[in-house]
């Protein structure tokens, strides 16, 4: 049980077949640099690609051997990688680094993982360093256990280690979710990262089978599949693991599974105990496929009666059982995974993650024969998570709209509002409009309208790499393709995804996308944006196109399906005082007031979109609740800020005060803190 081998893709050169893993181990995704600061140590670095090595699978475990922890967390941070590349159907790569005013980014190939970096029960993600710090820390507690004395290491979990390289891996998708906006953002965080850690469980055969077999196929009691870290959780006194999706053990030692509980949004607020109720959502949702699915093998090995004999279960039915959980994890993982393609690009919700899993569900697969997102939708209602503004639980109601549905909830308001809906025929003369200006982007070359924005516009992407020419000396602006496959050179995928985002950004506030603006939910006109909306060196309200990538999969029929994924947003300054802000808003200060009142926060507000290169038409809009010139939007933000909400149950509640608040927004290490408080 203690004791898996993982097997992971050799790194070799593709033109000449040698290995190209050097002692560390470093790879194309990962270095792991052992330097233990608390010690004053360095460990040698391990070589995996060593005859002796590859002879023996790797190094035997050893909790003693530096360079077995080495390996481990290699192998583990590698399995990671390679989940999330299946499902989004191109290279990962890692957030950039950017320079003080965000106007350079520069591409990282490795994400450093440093295994004995911290002497205390805390490992984080760190977005500045680019780097996973893991912990170690002597027993405290004297029990059937653990022993006083011995050394804990967090690279000798899996859990842990899966954990903050899923953190490292969504801040390179989504950057912006970093950014607590309401107490979702950073518990969902906190969720997917334990969600990913969870359904990798099952990706292990032996453990699988084991658990299995002890649970008597009944995988929604107390099995080790459902908890993180066990280790840790024992040894900071938790008495089980640190985290468990389905229940908890009592005072008394008893495990108990716990009831939905569709009021409990409003009143938890702490990252970590939020998080909890999104992942017992999901893994609810996996039990009752699991259930369907093998609801046929209990009939038959029970002959109808449901209720197996006394004593171990079959060998053929353990490994029939297994085979079904195996089949339905992978399925549900891509799923959770995949859906990050279809969130908004700031101020993600739990409501708006569920509308992203059906819909990209949806997209790949229409029939849904095994009900997945039905069991979905079941679980998210019981544990009270719904997206604002829905009129229903159903699958219609929890997609997110195509260009057409946008285009009249822009005319209409939120949910309608008594409007008249254009005719058919002004609509699709508006449809066809915006899908011939996405088609003159993406297969032709226009010349821009205007000069590119330059160095000293805030919100501009510019790409000021020596490989890539300078922004002046582009004089034409159109999408570039090329295949991405999970063979693609990595650093040549980025540098096309900034040249792409640069192209978007000149087409939508020169070219022919500034007149569909108001339909992706961007502001354009000077007239309708407040004096606080950025805007670039020629007074427009600004826009940042954070990225331009492609997305690859396969349906279950085995067809290609690719899709162009854009994300942009806009920003405003916020103040914390609704008076001044109303000022600022009018322009109504002088010089020097605009020097004093220096923005307390920074409010944003953009969109999704996903768009089929092929037909040039965008399938799918994905908006913020609002726009950035939505006042009630930015209130909502502002009293999440200052503590001054009111509890909703679905987000837009927290329990920080307005001192803790204020402290925190600047704070650059986001899950060194959050982690701290919750292990510490």
């Amino acid at each position: 049980m203690n004791e898996i081998t993982v097997r992971i893709p050799s790194e070799r050169d593709p033109r000449t077949g040698e290995p190209t893993l050097r002692p560390g181990p470093v790879g194309e995704y990962v270095e792991v640099v052992d330097v233990d600061p608390a010690s004053g140590l360095a460990y040698a670095p391990v070589n995996l690609d060593e005859a002796a090595i590859l002879a023996e699978d790797g190094l035997p475990p050893s909790e003693g051997n530096p360079q077995f922890h080495q390996q481990m967390a290699y192998a583990v941070a590698m399995v990671t990688i390679g989940n999330f590349e299946r499902a989004l159907g191109r290279v990962a790569l890692w957030s950039p680094r950017r320079s003080k005013d965000g106007m350079i980014r520069q591409f990282v190939r490795r994400l450093r993982i440093y295994p004995h970096a911290l002497r205390g029960r805390n490992s984080f993600y760190s977005p500045e360093k680019k780097a996973i710090l893991l912990g170690y820390f002597p027993v405290r507690t004297k029990d059937a256990h653990n022993t006083p004395g011995t050394i804990v290491f967090s690279c000798l979990s899996h859990d842990i280690i899966t954990h903050e390289v899923t953190h490292a891996l969504l801040d390179g998708i989504h950057p912006r979710f970093n950014e607590a906006t309401n107490p979702d953002v950073h518990a969902f965080h906190e969720a997917f990262a334990d969600l990913v850690a969870l359904f990798q469980h099952f990706s292990y055969p032996g453990v699988l089978h084991d658990q299995i077999v002890r649970a008597r196929g009944d995988l929604s009691g107390d099995t080790l599949l459902a908890k993180l870290a066990q280790q840790f959780g024992r040894a900071t006194g938790r008495g089980s693991a640190l985290r468990d999706a389905l229940g908890r053990e009592g005072s008394d030692g008893i495990w108990r599974r716990t009831s939905p509980n569709a009021r409990a949004l409003e009143t938890v607020v702490e990252p970590h105990d939020r998080g909890a109720i999104l992942v017992a959502a999901i893994f609810a949702a996996f039990i009752l496929v699991y259930q369907a699915r093998t609801a046929d093998l209990f009939r038959i090995a029970t002959q109808g009666t449901g209720i197996l004999p006394a004593g171990d279960i079959h060998p053929d039915l353990a490994k029939r059982l297994a085979e079904e959980a195996t089949k339905i994890s992978q399925h549900v993982l891509q799923m959770v995974i995949r859906a990050l393609d279809y969130c908004p690009p700031v101020d993600i919700t739990f409501g708006d993650y569920l509308k992203a899993v059906i819909t990209a569900d949806l997209d790949l697969n229409p029939e849904d024969e095994y009900g997945y997102r039905v069991a979905m939708i079941q679980s998210f209602r019981q544990w009270g998570i719904h997206p604002r503004k829905t009129r229903s639980m159903s699958v219609e109601s929890l997609t997110w709209p195509d260009l057409r549905e946008a285009r009249m909830q822009s005319d209409t308001g939120a949910q309608g509002t008594g409007a008249v809906l254009l005719s058919e025929v002004v609509m699709k003369s508006s449809l066809d409009e915006t899908t011939s200006a996405v088609r003159n982007l993406i297969q032709e070359e226009q010349p821009p309208e205007d000069d590119d924005e330059g160095p000293d516009s805030p919100e501009v992407t510019p790409i000021l790499l020596t490989a890539l020419p300078a922004p002046r000396s582009i004089s034409r602006s159109s999408l570039r393709f090329e295949p991405w496959t999970l063979d693609s050179d990595r650093r040549k995928m980025w540098n096309l995804s900034q040249s792409n985002a640069k192209a978007m950004h000149r087409w939508l506030l020169y070219g022919q996308g500034s007149g569909q603006a108001a339909n992706f939910g961007l502001v354009l006109d000077k007239g309708l944006a407040p004096l606080t909306v950025y805007t670039t060196k020629h007074g427009k309200p600004a826009v940042e196109v954070h990225a331009v990538r492609r997305a690859v999969r396969r349906s279950p029929r085995g067809a290609l399906v690719a899709d162009l994924v854009v994300e942009m947003t806009q920003r405003r300054k916020g103040y914390f005082s609704p008076k001044v802000q109303e000022r600022m808003d009018l322009g109504d200060v002088d010089d020097a007031d605009y020097t004093t009142h220096q923005p307390d926060f920074v409010y944003r507000a953009g969109c999704t979109l996903l768009i089929d290169p092929v037909t040039s038409t965008v399938r799918r809009v994905i908006r913020t609740s609002g726009t950035i010139a939505d006042n009630a939007e930015l209130a909502r933000v502002r009293e999440f800020m200052t503590g001054g909400f009111s509890v909703s149950g679905n987000a837009f509640d927290s329990g920080l005060s307005p001192s803790r608040a204020v402290a925190e927004r600047d704070i650059r290490e986001p899950f060194a803190m959050l982690h701290r408080y919750a292990e510490g």
